[in-house]
């Protein structure tokens, strides 16, 4: 069954003699998974007296597991391109000029995935020796694999704050003084929406103060803003607006917006032009890459207003989840795609549960000893949270408490 598991199929099931075989499917109809060919390899090999059963895997680990659509690999496939490093690819040079437009900027970089984006925003504005200010639980200094200190001899000072923000009553009194004994506070990171903060939106006067706080303060101001899309269609601010509250904003195309990668860095033109060489250094210079900015011009027309589909979804997980005992701490409100929730420690961990939605076909993420994160995206449907939903009661009602702990979360050591 090797070569099923290679196409994405996970064998959930098997019968001895190969009477009966079920296998779980990506669920994507077009065939472009290879599942659909996977099951006339498989009627073949096992003859007509054989059967196989299809079921949708339905994965909520992270929305970066969204896969390109058929129009969108289309429109990859069609893109003009040209030497992006040389600035002769058309469509590249199209989505930067596009992006800097929107958010009412000089400039924008494209960058291969939302940590280089990131990391490029931090080396722009910072020197060896600098510090940066971010919340505790913030992506740069938790899920980049030490990239500020690694890439760019940057220190990480980590502050907390409600729901995963930062205000200036947070902020006041962190910027060390000007003294050789110390290095030197030079940065201000925000993430809008919050990662493990819980998906929440930024009210746009909060980073309105927090940027005019950081210019008195003689800082720059970064936006982390993986999934900034979702928090101005949540927050019904413009990107414009958001432009006016940072020096730079990285954006991830990767995630809810369906691209198979890339992510922009976007600011003032001398802020870009030396992220644009920061980039070369950190590998991110691509040639042909007019490609991945097709997919993402796309996504900016078709996959932008649509993410309010993935919050009703959310807000409709959550619901449900409510109801189910065993389940404890779902948020009242949902904002947007992203929920966290904790199980009951006398029914297992959360490793444990994750084993035992997988057995359901669906994927989850564990994200501590008890607390667990579902994330809905365009791959996800308002009928796959209703079965979800089933599938969390079925996993109470057995049990799991007895299952093997194989892994673990990022924070459960």
């Amino acid at each position: 069954m090797n070569g099923l598991t290679e196409l994405g199929f996970v064998v959930c099931g098997y019968q001895g003699g190969a009477k009966s075989v079920v296998l779980v499917c990506c669920g994507d109809d077009s065939g472009a998974c290879g599942c659909i060919g996977a099951c006339g390899v498989l009627a073949a090999d096992f003859g007509n007296s054989k059967k196989a059963t299809i079921v949708k895997l339905i994965d909520l680990r992270s929305d970066t597991v969204t896969r390109p659509t058929q129009e969108m690999r289309q429109v990859m496939a069609s893109a003009e391109v040209g030497d992006d490093v040389m600035g002769e690819d058309p469509t590249v040079n199209a989505l930067e000029a596009k992006m800097a437009r929107m958010f009412g900027r000089e400039a924008a970089v494209l960058a291969c995935s939302g940590t280089q984006s990131n990391q490029m925003g931090v080396r722009v504005h910072c020197i060896p020796g600098d510090e940066l200010l971010i919340h505790e639980t913030g992506h740069i200094c938790n899920f980049e694999g030490g990239g500020p200190a690694a890439l760019s001899g940057v220190s990480v000072r980590t502050l907390s704050g409600h729901g995963g923000m930062l205000d200036v009553r947070d902020l006041e009194g962190r910027v060390r003084v000007n003294d050789q004994h110390f290095c030197r506070t030079r940065l201000v990171c925000l993430e809008n929406t919050t990662n493990l903060g819980g998906g929440r939106v930024y009210p746009l006067e909060v980073m309105e103060r927090v940027y005019a706080w950081t210019r008195e303060q003689e800082l720059k101001c970064h936006l982390d803003g993986a999934r900034l899309f979702n928090a101005m269609v949540a927050g019904g601010y413009t990107a414009e607006a958001v432009g006016r509250c940072f020096d730079t904003i990285s954006i991830c195309f990767s995630k809810g917006l369906g691209c198979p990668f890339g992510s922009i860095l976007i600011g003032d033109g001398d802020d870009i032009r030396k992220a644009r060489r920061i980039r070369k250094l950190f590998g991110g210079g691509l040639r042909q890459s007019g490609m991945i900015a097709a997919a993402m011009l796309y996504a900016l027309e078709h996959n932008v207003e649509r993410l309010a589909d993935d919050h009703r979804n959310a807000t409709r997980l959550a619901a449900g989840l409510r109801k189910i005992e065993g389940i404890k701490n779902v948020p009242e409100v949902v904002e947007t795609n992203l929920i966290f929730f904790e199980i009951e420690e006398t029914l297992g961990s959360a490793v444990q549960f994750a084993g035992a939605m997988r057995e359901e076909s669906v994927l989850i993420g564990p994200m501590g000893a008890q607390r667990v994160r579902m994330v809905t995206h365009l791959d996800v449907s308002e009928a796959d949270v209703d079965v979800v939903l089933g599938a969390v009661g079925a996993c109470m009602q057995r049990g799991f408490r007895d299952r093997p702990v194989l892994g673990k979360g990022p924070f459960s050591r």
